[in-house]
């Protein structure tokens, strides 16, 4: 595995949403058991009591912490940053990694303003209203400094993770991904909405420290990716954190994909 992963070592605590299957479930099984365990790793479903699989990586890692998240209900949200509080206590949230997202198929002649409102709700304004309600323990952990003391950006300090796809691209679409995808008219808005959301954040956020970006992590082989992607979590999934852990000042509102190469907007 490449360097930056073991960065997370430093990190306190790591909050995954949508971690109950797919990429947030590699994600927390990753961090647990890849030689540079985070201190605490907070993984959010919406119905942990379906969530087996999740379950089962929480019982072999004591630091694994399974709290309850509808990431598209204001209360939840508002509930889930209480349990984290409890969680971090003084030690604030390190790192959040917007990764819940779901994906809804229509063409120009199918699509409804139902399936852009709901695809909208969860990819786009769900991460916006989890990072707002989160800011008061981001701060704190920003304000610590990392653990070594210094004020740099980073996951030691203080960092938001947007999952977002090259398919949010505006550059891209219309080349070679155009025919393909031409049913992904809520998915695809979403997550380019999801990448001017990461940008505008990151001017609010600098001046507490806190890093934020967004990050492509491959059309990866998953229930929402299909058959047909061409990555696997195994290849997805440690390269992405790399790069993630591998942050610093200078990737700040940058969207980066699981190599560490800059994506076109």
């Amino acid at each position: 595995m490449m360097s930056g992963a073991e960065n997370f070592k430093n990190c306190g605590s790591v909050l995954v949403t949508g971690a109950n299957r797919g990429l947030g479930l590699k994600i927390v099984d990753t961090l647990a058991s890849g030689g540079f365990p985070p201190g605490k790793i907070i993984a959010t479903t919406r119905n942990p009591a379906g969530a087996q699989e999740l379950k089962e990586l929480a019982e072999k890692h004591s630091n694994i912490h399974i709290i309850t998240l509808d990431v598209v209900s204001q209360e939840s949200i508002q509930k889930a940053v209480e349990e984290v509080s409890q969680l971090v206590q003084d030690e604030g949230l390190n790192c959040l990694i917007n990764n819940a997202g779901i994906s809804v198929l229509a063409n120009f002649y199918t699509v409804t303003a139902e399936n852009m409102i709901e695809n909208f709700r969860t990819n786009t304004v769900a991460p916006l209203m989890i990072t707002k309600a989160f800011l008061p323990l981001l701060k704190q952990a920003a304000s610590r400094g990392g653990a070594d003391g210094s004020r740099s950006m980073g996951i030691h300090r203080a960092a938001v993770i947007n999952v977002s796809s090259m398919l949010g691209s505006m550059e891209l679409n219309g080349r070679e991904m155009a025919t393909k995808w031409s049913e992904g008219y809520p998915y695809r808005t979403s997550k380019g909405a999801l990448n001017m959301v990461s940008r505008c954040m990151a001017l609010d956020l600098e001046p507490y420290g806190i890093l934020c970006m967004a990050i492509h992590p491959g059309w990866v082989r998953t229930d929402m990716g299909g058959p047909e992607a061409p990555l696997n979590l195994e290849e997805s999934i440690p390269s992405t954190l790399s790069v993630i852990g591998g942050l610093t000042e200078k990737d700040h509102g940058s969207f980066l994909n699981f190599a560490g190469e800059l994506m076109p907007w």
